[in-house]
């Protein structure tokens, strides 16, 4: 298309695809949460109908009461679902397989379903290993071969949060779901991200179709668990049992609930921060390499473990890994402690594995650094951050890049104070993460290249992902600013299907186009992203040529993509230092 001629490899990180529907198997990643959730509910539902467990020999899908109370029970629980009839055959061979059972016991067939899910997975796995011996030799071999690497720790991620899904609902009570819903969607977003990750990084089109095929069961029966999980309330409530409704104060000014006060204490900049590592280039700390640093971190440590980078240029690849827990790292400022790297996907590296510094392990912390790719535009995608970590915070930050800059791959991220600056899609991907009082730079691109600050990854339309810019700046850089006008600059276009960026209450510059977003590909997702714009201000923030695929959205409406509820934080801790708007500004 003539809109994107000029765009090189862009489309090869994942061009949109067909939604046709698959035949199902009934064994599917996900189904130890449905399972949990369903035999619960029948578990409650037959004993307040006659004050005894639920029998599967009488029911086992068999025939008589049982068979019409477990059909109905399964039939509600699956009645959200975009995939009703997966869901139905799933659950029913959950109960059919266990009808030799005296009681249907809850752990015993959660038991039967983990191992089930762990069956499907491997599969997965070993598809895996299965495609290293097609890889082709040179620059496209190797990114083939980092690419089914990614496969392999992705869907073992994928497992991670399934477990971790899995433990919450079956260690609770039913009727105290809800007031964890939100955790357990955030956890199967992620799953979701996963697969699809898995998929884009493969660019053989006979492994893509085989990777996607084997995973095919999987997406559905999550996408199943999601929806389950998204309306449990409403289903709980159809079988009239009780659950209770956390009660939500939102405060003007605060830090999100996973901070604690001395988490609070060390990003205000007080307390007497004393690290556990310090890094040098000088020789002057324990250690030269931010790496090697990381590396040292001890197993199952408990607490916060703080590094602190002394100022320098740091070149080296460095990744946070996923057991790393509750990583504080701080520098002198993001003028003098910098992360620099070169790695980019002209040159052989999977778009995930081009990222200067990534951070895998949930809770970390980010202060006064920055992070960059010099790759520049000419080598497309080459990451500076990417971050998976979930309850992650980076504060006075800076990311510089070209296409692809920051990838907010999943889970919940909040950036304050931070510099973003690229050309194409530069902040991107599939988790919640608010920017809030950011200045977000527009770089001068390829001669034949457009500008497009967003690239929302958002898979599924009850996937807790979205790219909210609050109370930030988007502004051309030094370089740019003679040519703003000639290059086409956008807010943002769908990568998948369910697309949520919004932008409030923030200044737009006048290089963003009068039509402000553009489309990925002809009409791809622009039925189903959400798309919104509330309180902008600028000459870039003009809504009256906007394209009709947008919206302009009341103060009620963006009040919830504040960072408060959209994080979901559900108490507010008082400000300490650095202050954080939790709704909105005006």
């Amino acid at each position: 298309m003539s809109s994107f001629q000029g765009y090189g490899h862009l489309s090869q990180r994942a061009p949109p695809r067909s939604h046709k529907r698959r035949n199902l198997c009934v064994a599917g990643v996900s189904i130890i949460v449905v399972a949990a959730i369903v035999i619960g509910i029948l578990a409650t539902v037959t004993r307040s109908h006659n004050g005894s467990s639920y029998d599967a020999s009488s029911s086992g899908l068999g025939s008589g009461d049982g068979l019409s109370t477990t059909m109905r029970a399964i039939t509600t629980i699956c009645g959200p679902t975009d995939h009703k009839q997966a869901c139905i055959d799933s659950l029913s061979q959950i109960v059919g397989n266990n009808a030799s059972a005296t009681a249907l016991e809850p752990k015993e067939l959660i038991a039967a379903s983990v191992k089930a899910t762990i069956k499907q997975v491997t599969g997965a796995l070993k598809l895996s290993d299965s495609m290293k011996a097609t890889a082709t030799n040179g620059t496209d071999g190797r990114r083939l071969e980092g690419a089914i690497a990614d496969c392999k720790q992705l869907l073992s991620f994928a497992i991670d949060e399934l477990q971790d899904s899995f433990s919450d609902i079956s260690g609770n009570d039913m009727k105290s779901l809800p007031d964890r819903a939100y955790q357990l969607r955030v956890w199967l977003s992620a799953v979701l991200t996963y697969h699809e990750t898995c998929v884009d990084g493969l660019d053989h089109p006979e492994l893509k179709a085989t990777m996607r095929d084997g995973l095919a069961n999987a997406t559905v029966m999550t996408s199943n668990a999601l929806a389950i999980i998204t309306e449990i309330s409403k289903i709980l409530s159809s079988f009239q049992i009780p659950f209770s409704i956390p009660s939500r104060r939102l405060l003007e000014t605060g830090f999100p609930e996973w901070l604690n006060e001395g988490d609070r204490r060390l990003l205000a900049g007080g307390g007497g921060v004393r690290p556990n590592a310090v890094v040098a280039k000088d020789g002057s700390g324990q250690y030269k390499k931010i790496s090697d640093a990381v590396a040292a971190i001890p197993e199952n440590f408990q607490g916060r473990w703080i590094i602190y980078v002394k100022a320098g240029i740091y070149e080296e690849k460095v990744t946070i890994p996923k057991d790393a827990n509750n990583v504080f790292m701080y520098g002198d400022g993001a003028r003098k402690t910098i992360v620099s790297g070169r790695l980019n996907y002209v040159d052989g590296t999977s778009t995930f594995q081009t990222a200067t510094f990534t951070a895998l392990g949930d809770g970390f912390l980010c202060k006064s650094m920055a992070f960059s790719n010099t790759a520049g535009p000419e080598k497309h995608q080459a990451v500076a951050v990417l971050v998976k970590s979930d309850m992650a915070a980076f504060f006075n930050c800076r990311f510089d890049g070209y296409q692809d800059t920051l990838y907010a791959h999943s889970h919940r991220q909040l950036y304050r104070n931070c510099v973003v600056s690229g050309t194409i899609d530069f902040i991107f991907g599939d988790s919640a993460a608010v920017l809030q009082n950011c200045k977000i730079i527009v770089r001068r691109p390829m001669d034949n290249q457009q500008n497009i600050v967003t690239a929302s990854g958002r898979l599924d339309k009850r996937s807790t992902g979205g790219i909210i810019i609050h109370n930030c700046r988007i502004v051309p850089d030094k370089r740019l600013y003679p040519e703003r006008l000639k290059f086409r600059t956008y807010l943002g276009r769908p990568w998948k299907e369910y697309a949520r960026t919004i932008v409030m209450e923030s200044t737009l510059g006048d290089l963003i186009q009068p039509d402000g977003w553009m489309p990925w590909e002809g009409d791809f997702a622009l039925k189903t992203l959400f798309y919104a714009e509330y309180g902008n201000k600028g000459p870039g923030a003009q809504t009256a040529r906007r394209v009709k695929w947008s919206r302009v959205i009341k103060r009620s409406d963006a009040l919830q993509f504040t960072a408060g509820p959209f994080l979901q934080a559900r108490q507010w801790l008082p400000s300490t230092g650095v202050p954080y708007v939790l709704g909105l500004v005006h």
